[in-house]
């Protein structure tokens, strides 16, 4: 008799299965502690791009010297800290302030937004407007916006965490290098190519927020200038919205246009000025998005814009719409890595622009905001000179 029994798989087969159901495995549970998380993971992540952005401050103001006065490392630290505080506190109290402005207006006019937006079907025939008009009533306008004021009233606890863990962050800083040299076991080589990596990813993003707060900023006070111009109430409301909504790559400013369009339109009610405001914002958004700010970024960053596209879904859908802010300097932050650990490098090719991620000038920037493993070694090399 024939044994008509299959083949055991062989051994090497069963490991990759083992170990392609394990990375599925672990890819769930990481992304279920994401989800689940999301709110202290997105306040960690805005202290670290914070604790960033200002750490080189604090080391070059801890450096000066009056004579032979100097401004200790604990007191440049704690007036950084309070000052971090306090500029956080006043930016989260008036984007506060501008969406509770719009929104409460806005509740004001949700019995005439089906009209208005059906209004701007009407040159396609009447079943056409009288077909939105029905499917916009159908929408609970209200309970959207009510549900949006209660995300937005989250911003608040997310700043006192922000500044919780930025304190933190600031009180660890000394160690940093320590700590790293330690976790490379030993390693003085290992631990200054990680600070070479790590300081490649704050220098990158730093530029990419200073650039993005910059344009965005211009973009807010022009389109508050449009607004006025157009005799519009909410002018500066509208203003705020657009700066905070222009640090979303690419979808941002679109969601910026309409809505500033939509509110024109619900307020003027005619469809030629709303037009007008519409070709006015839209120019000045297509400008400063597509010359202005690639002229000033250049290749600081070197991101494909798919690659943005695709990391500016999944985190919305993670973290919602904090993850849509933080989804291009985690992008930033996965091709550096990646471009520095030969196994991963062809994520980084994907993720770069050109296919090239740039590693010489990542290997030639200095090791980061804290030179304690340098400052410590001074000593000792003067002993042994001695």
């Amino acid at each position: 008799m024939t044994d008509h029994r299959s083949p055991l798989p062989k051994p090497e087969s069963r490991s990759r299965l083992q170990t392609a159901a394990l990375v599925i495995i672990a890819a769930a549970v990481v992304l279920f502690l994401l989800v689940q998380a999301r709110f202290m993971l997105t306040s960690l992540a805005v202290a670290i791009i914070v604790f960033s952005l200002t750490s080189d401050a604090i080391s070059f103001i801890s450096r000066i010297k009056a004579g032979p006065l100097g401004i200790p490392n604990w007191l440049a630290s704690l007036a950084a800290v309070l000052l971090i505080s306090t500029g956080l506190f006043m930016l989260s109290s008036l984007i506060l302030s501008q969406i509770n402005t719009v929104l409460s207006t806005t509740l004001t006019y949700t019995e005439r937004v089906p009209a208005a937006v059906a209004d701007l079907f009407a040159w396609m025939g009447p079943e056409v407007e009288t077909a939105i008009a029905d499917a916009m009533r159908s929408v609970d306008v209200s309970g959207y916006l009510r549900a949006l004021a209660g995300q937005a009233g989250g911003l608040m606890q997310g700043t006192v965490l922000v500044i919780l863990f930025v304190g933190f962050l600031f009180a660890e800083r000394l160690w940093f290098d320590v700590k790293l040299t330690s976790l490379m076991g030993g390693d003085p080589e290992r631990a200054a190519h990680a600070q070479r990596v790590i300081g490649t990813i704050m220098h990158r993003v730093n530029y990419y927020l200073l650039v993005k707060t910059v344009v965005s900023a211009i973009t807010g006070l022009m389109v508050y200038g449009v607004a006025l111009i157009f005799g519009l109430e909410l002018a500066v409301a509208i203003g705020v919205i657009t700066f905070v909504l222009n640090y979303i790559p690419n979808v941002g400013s679109i969601v910026a246009t309409v809505l500033a369009t939509l509110v024109t339109y619900v307020q003027l009610g005619e469809p030629g000025p709303t037009l007008g405001f519409f070709l006015a914002v839209g120019l000045i958004q297509f400008v400063n998005g597509n010359i202005i700010d690639p002229w000033l970024m250049g290749r600081a960053l070197r991101l494909s814009t798919f690659g943005i596209i695709v990391a500016l879904a999944f985190w919305g859908s993670v973290w919602g719409i904090a993850g849509m802010f933080l989804s291009v300097p985690i992008m930033v932050a996965t091709m550096i890595v990646c471009s520095h650990v030969p196994g991963l490098r062809s994520v980084a090719v994907l993720l770069s622009r050109e296919g090239l991620p740039d590693l010489d000038t990542d290997r030639k920037r200095p090791l980061g905001p804290a030179k304690i493993i340098g400052e410590a070694k001074l000593p000792e090399a003067k002993r042994k000179t001695g």
